[in-house]
């Protein structure tokens, strides 16, 4: 594999992981009703969704 292909093959993967991981954070959240566990799974997700948009703006930068 190529270099670019090969780093994209990596943020695919990173960004499946990542979408998992807020899918069940997302679920968590929804589910639990004390409010110290549901700040927690906020924070995960909210942790998460940054986690995704820096993983976009490597890979942007990486294409230019």
């Amino acid at each position: 594999m190529d270099q670019p292909t090969e780093l994209g093959a990596l943020f695919h993967r990173l960004n499946n992981q990542l979408g998992i991981i807020l899918a069940n954070a997302e679920l968590l959240d929804a589910q639990l009703e004390d409010d110290a566990s549901r700040a927690r799974a906020s924070q995960i997700v909210t942790s998460v969704v940054e986690a995704i948009s820096a993983a976009r703006y490597i890979q942007e930068r990486f294409r230019n």
